[in-house]
């Protein structure tokens, strides 16, 4: 297995995020708390740990000062009812919120807001601009463009406000111990379920306060979680999109790969790479399938992202319909030039690989059945 692992992991990209890393947004004694129960560093990431420690001193300082200027005002805040973009990770949610986040009267978390959870408010007029020359103008999982006004995952600022994220696994690599919990938080410690609900609702009502609409939020992580969501956002609406499970594995191998060499604290360790991936979504796809059983009829659409590239324009509108959000042809202008932006764009190709292809039509077949998909040949 190692081996097979190893032929899938991207050469090493250690500039390919300008130096920007994930924990960048921490502050001191969230870093602590990582470290306590076993955090992996070695020397050899000293160019992250370093400037990480720095900027843990930078978002303690303005976390405080942040709390202080708005404590009252989030205490007061309501959120209006969110719209979830649930799916895998790798299955198209990132394209079906660039597309959904089109329309002006949504608003969504951004990266700078994401990173920077503890404080945006405060600093980001200012210092969004000072820093946009460290931001990478693409991913470098994907090539797809990305800034800090861009729509970004909330996952990241639950991980940097609570610590309580399946991203946890880029400090305990190939340790799913540590961070298996914070997938559906059904038996997580409950101090931590109710700290990680405060820190997702104190992160809404921000939002809310910096625009004040219904945000589109976009997290793969939330497809596990709809239990908890419903007991935040009772009125919350959502939509699934689901891709062949072939694509959606073989690309979060590589994702995988560039996340921990471009964002881990420690020496890169894909032994069990794959397996933890098949676990993670396999649990996925049965949690998901279980849970949706407790969403209101009206609240909840699904969609094939292979229809949604190939039609973009009548598969939002169903979107729009099925939810009964605002009327489609508003956003339908912007949608259409989005599209037309996007022709140039190509996507990471692999090649098939036999031994995944086997992977999927036995053990995921599951999958392969309940979303119409046909086996790999």
């Amino acid at each position: 297995m190692a081996e097979h692992v190893a032929s899938h992991a991207p050469k090493a990209a250690r500039n390919s995020q300008r130096g920007l890393v994930i924990w960048h947004g921490m502050r001191m004694g969230d870093f602590a708390k990582l470290i306590r129960v076993g955090a992996e560093l070695h020397w050899t990431q000293l160019h992250r740990i370093l400037p990480t420690l720095f900027m843990t001193v930078h978002n303690s300082v303005w976390a405080p000062i942040e709390k202080m200027r708005f404590r009252k005002q989030i205490e007061q805040t309501e959120v209006q009812p969110p719209v979830f973009v649930l799916g895998h990770w790798r299955s198209g949610t990132t394209y079906l919120h660039n597309l959904m986040t089109l329309d002006d009267r949504f608003t969504y978390p951004n990266l700078y807001e994401c990173i920077f959870a503890h404080h945006f408010l405060t600093t980001e007029k200012t210092m969004a601009g000072l820093t946009n020359f460290i931001v990478p103008k693409k991913r470098p999982m994907d090539n797809m463009q990305t800034g800090w006004k861009l729509p970004q995952e909330d996952e990241m600022a639950l991980l940097l406000t609570t610590t309580y994220s399946p991203y946890r696994n880029l400090a305990f690599q190939g340790h799913r111990e540590r961070y298996e919990d914070y997938f559906d938080f059904k038996n997580a410690d409950p101090k931590e379920r109710e700290e990680w609900k405060q820190a997702l609702m104190t992160f809404a009502k921000k939002l809310t306060i910096r625009n004040n609409k219904p945000i589109v939020f976009k997290s793969p992580g939330h497809t596990y979680r709809i239990e908890i969501l419903r007991e935040l956002f009772p009125d919350a609406k959502f939509v699934y999109i689901h891709r062949h499970p072939y694509d959606v594995i073989r690309s979060t191998i590589y994702l995988r790969g560039v996340m921990f060499q471009t964002n881990a604290l420690g020496r890169l360790n894909l032994e069990r790479n794959e397996e933890l991936i098949y676990e993670a979504y396999e649990q996925c796809i049965r949690t998901y399938e279980q849970d949706k059983q407790q969403i209101p009829e009206g609240h909840l659409t699904e969609i094939k992202y292979e229809d949604l590239e190939q039609n973009p324009i009548e598969h939002m509108r169903k979107v729009y319909e099925d939810l009964s959000l605002p009327a489609f042809d508003h956003v339908q202008p912007e949608i259409e030039k989005y599209v037309a932006g996007q022709k140039e764009y190509k996507k990471n190709e692999f090649a098939t690989d036999p031994v995944l292809a086997e992977v999927i039509n036995t053990r995921m077949k599951f999958a392969l059945e309940k979303y119409g998909y046909d086996p790999v040949t």
